[in-house]
């Protein structure tokens, strides 16, 4: 009776101090996930920062991988919980990418639940104008819905490999 005692006590406080002692240096991280599901996966981080939790879960699936080039789908949603209440939204973004990696454009489409709603377009391209050398151009588009004219953006550079 008394070694059983003395067994369960020392248990008790070996989980007590486990669950209190962090290692020096160690780094609080967010718990991610990822799961295969259907045609493509499903993924989630929870988290917090300061003052905030933070959730967020989303399913990607690659849609074609071919001459086409790559087209992939995301659907997401958040979830932000703080002292001044929170914020939930989602949203789906479509990427695609040629087969020659020398295109690329993406169409992001969110909403705030309770707030605004909007889209932002990108897209770029890039011209070898030599085995060093190219030209990289694109350009954006983001527009709130419901609110005056959209935001857009050029860029243009030359970039140069010097190896």
């Amino acid at each position: 009776m008394q070694s059983t005692t003395i067994v369960c006590f020392a248990v008790l406080m070996a989980c007590a101090s486990a669950q209190v002692f962090v290692r020096p240096g160690h780094k609080e991280e967010d718990l991610a996930w990822m799961r295969s599901m259907g045609r493509g996966h499903v993924f989630g981080t929870l988290g917090s920062t300061d003052g905030s939790l933070v959730g967020k879960l989303g399913y990607k699936q690659n849609i074609f991988n071919d001459h086409r080039g790559n087209l992939g789908g995301t659907a997401y949603g958040s979830r932000v919980i703080n002292e001044y209440g929170g914020t939930s939204s989602f949203g789906g973004k479509l990427d695609w990418k040629n087969a020659n990696d020398n295109a690329r454009a993406s169409l992001d489409v969110h909403k705030q639940v309770g707030g605004s709603s909007g889209m932002t377009l990108t897209g770029d391209g890039v011209w070898k104008l030599d085995s060093k050398t190219r030209l990289v151009a694109g350009g954006n588009l983001d527009k709130t819905f419901g609110h005056s004219k959209p935001e857009v953006g050029i860029q243009a550079k030359i970039e140069h490999d010097f190896k």
